[in-house]
């Protein structure tokens, strides 16, 4: 059987992790409708807030997903969205491609909710791009719900 467990991200790490899925967010705003300056301003309004000297701040866990041959198969960031809040989010989570379909995820969200939940936080929410439909699917068959929707029309 599968498993996926969490593993602290090693400080060594972060830089290079950050770097890469900090290019995927300008990619996905930029994707969903915003200009590349006004991904990248988004961008560094989150490594400032989050990230303030290259670290996440004490309440955020970042970990590495990690299979039951010790591979690491994808990476999940939590923690409160502003410091001492008890509304948490899930600012990031990814399973490699060639490690998707297996329950990854799936679990990794739910061992993310039990650290949350020991922690204090009394919610948990996460934004998904409207094009990222499996991603949607999943988070509503986890029992997430939509507390808001964004759309736009394109007129050029």
């Amino acid at each position: 059987m599968t498993c996926t467990r969490l593993v602290p991200m090693p400080a060594s790490a972060i830089p290079a992790w950050l770097e890469r899925t900090m290019a995927e967010y300008v990619e996905s705003r930029v994707r969903a409708g915003e200009t590349r300056e006004q991904a990248e301003a988004n961008k560094q309004r989150s490594l400032d807030q989050w990230f303030p000297d290259g670290a996440p701040l004490p309440e955020h866990f970042v970990w590495d997903l990690v299979d039951d041959a010790d591979a690491v198969v994808g990476y999940l960031w939590i923690g409160p969205f502003s410091p001492g809040s008890a509304e948490w989010w899930v600012f990031d989570v990814e399973v490699a491609e060639e490690h998707r379909r297996r329950g990854h995820a799936r679990r990794a969200i739910a061992a993310a909710h039990d650290v949350a939940r020991a922690n204090g936080a009394a919610s948990i929410g996460l934004n998904v791009f409207g094009y990222n439909t499996g991603a949607q699917d999943l988070y509503a068959q986890l029992g997430y719900r939509v507390t808001a929707t964004q759309m736009q029309l394109p007129l050029a």
